[in-house]
């Protein structure tokens, strides 16, 4: 199970180990939008590097995205690169809140887990925490976490935004500011459902913003992440209705799970969290019908499903559930 439980997307190693089953494969492994904005109507020119105006032009509609000012925007070839530095850039003892990503703990080595319900205690050191979390689906609200950031009096509250985009009401991002230690991760793969553009920002004071821009030199992002990034921040009438149909999908899988007699746990529309008597062995039963899902490193009981594509792969999803 090791090829599956470090990421989702291991789409090869399933193909190799299962064979093509039912193909084409349907991956429900990543919790990333299955309806990708569309990247290919935005012109590309490779043979030039990134401009530095075009740069500004991509954090600036970030930021306005996120009710942020573009001094505080930094972005990154992913933001679990921004996690990683941060962990080079920060000091004090760390902790985060599990389960969540792998990430949150390897970029602070030493890293210890924090119960969700002690936050409320911590004073000091840095605390990593995503909101909504994976693969729970929990969430934060934004006054509990406005209120755990002014008790850090001498650390750092880092929010992993990654999967904030289907509903942004529980963003902290607009409270960065230069005398606030809080710092904001957001993905821009995961909603617009580009995960290969390999695109994040890290949202924080200025001088923390400086010193990611000096790690990472004149071009942190290729153009191609800079024009798709750029076009779709500003292409507000396609978030408005891909929040909404991400609502209404979502609500259609949960049927599907109750009904295959599963009780599906999380918020964020992306993704399900179901417990199951045996992890392994359900995860098995759908691979061999060609159908990946998300098992977890000593877990034995619950696995992430994404959201399908469409109504014939939710379809296929209640078959092969109903079947095992």
């Amino acid at each position: 199970m090791s090829h599956w439980t470090h990421h989702g997307g291991s789409l090869a190693e399933a193909r190799a180990t299962f064979g093509e089953g039912n193909a084409p494969w349907l991956d429900l492994s990543t919790g990333i939008n299955p309806h990708g904005w569309p990247a290919e109507t935005v012109g590309i020119d490779w043979r030039r590097l990134p401009e530095a105006g075009a740069l500004v032009a991509l954090e600036t509609a970030a930021a306005d995205y996120l009710g942020v000012a573009p001094e505080h925007v930094a972005a990154v070839p992913g933001s679990e690169i921004g996690l990683r530095l941060l962990g080079t850039l920060l000091e004090g003892a760390a902790r985060h809140i599990p389960p969540s990503y792998r990430t949150h703990a390897e970029a602070f080595p030493g890293s210890t887990p924090l119960a969700a319900d002690a936050l409320a205690r911590v004073t000091d050191g840095v605390v990593v925490l995503a909101n909504p979390n994976n693969p729970d689906g929990r969430i934060f609200g934004a006054r509990e976490l406005r209120a755990a950031h002014e008790r850090l009096r001498s650390g750092w509250l880092i929010v992993d935004e990654a999967f904030a985009d289907a509903d942004p009401t529980g963003s902290v991002a607009a409270q960065v500011r230069d005398d606030a230690r809080l710092i904001v991760l957001r993905s821009f793969g995961k909603f617009f459902g580009l995960a290969g553009v390999r695109l994040g920002f890290v949202v924080a004071p200025r001088p923390i913003v400086a010193r990611l821009r000096a790690v990472l030199g004149a071009w942190p992002v290729s153009a191609a992440a800079i024009a798709i990034g750029t076009a779709a921040y500003r292409d507000a009438a396609w978030i408005a209705a891909m929040r909404v149909r991400l609502a209404v999908e979502a609500a259609s899988l949960d049927a599907v799970l109750v009904r295959c007699g599963l009780s599906p746990v999380g918020a964020c529309p992306l993704f399900r969290l179901v417990a199951v008597e045996d992890a392994e062995a359900t995860f098995t039963h759908l691979a061999r019908r060609a159908i990946l899902t998300r098992p977890f490193e000593g877990d034995r009981h619950h696995l992430r499903i994404g959201l399908p594509v469409d109504a014939a792969a939710l379809a296929r999803l209640e078959r092969a559930l109903a079947d095992g």
